[in-house]
């Protein structure tokens, strides 16, 4: 019997203010990586609360998104798959905060072009994607998420 596909639920959000948006610096494998505020759902949780409590553990920011992005399915390698859930939140103006997470080593506001020359920088694709749609417009309500029977 072939074994069941079982990709990672993951959150994210793109952060944006006064035309720049927030990142993360991770080190992963000795190399620093840059992401938008993410990651997994835990059980029990609803998709909306993982990315409000990522947000918080990532950037130290108390905030709720306003709307998804997208919905995006990302093949790391052979043996490792996301569906990854991007919401965004818009704020008047760029903000100072501190990662509650030890794993962030700190935050980032950059350009979009900032984001693009940072390119083999970042922790996958989804990042530039992401902001990509979201410059285009894409936003759907968060009613679109239904979390009546988790």
């Amino acid at each position: 019997m072939t074994e069941r596909y079982k990709p990672n639920t993951t959150v994210a959000c793109v952060i944006e203010a006064q035309g720049k948006f927030l990142l993360v610096e991770e080190l992963i494998d000795g190399k620093v990586k840059y992401n938008q505020p993410a990651g997994h759902l835990e059980a029990h949780e609803s998709i909306i609360d993982a990315c409000i409590r990522e947000v918080k553990e990532e950037t130290g920011l108390s905030i709720e998104p306003q709307g998804l992005v997208g919905i995006y399915q990302f093949t790391a390698s052979e043996s490792l798959a996301f569906v990854r859930y991007t919401f965004y939140l818009k704020l008047n103006q760029v903000v100072r905060s501190t990662p509650e997470d030890p794993a962030i080593n700190g935050l980032k506001w950059c350009s979009f072009d900032e984001i693009t020359a940072l390119s083999s920088q970042l922790r996958s694709p989804l990042v530039i994607e992401s902001i990509s749609d979201y410059l285009a417009g894409k936003n759907y309500d968060l009613s679109l998420i239904n979390n009546d029977y988790f």
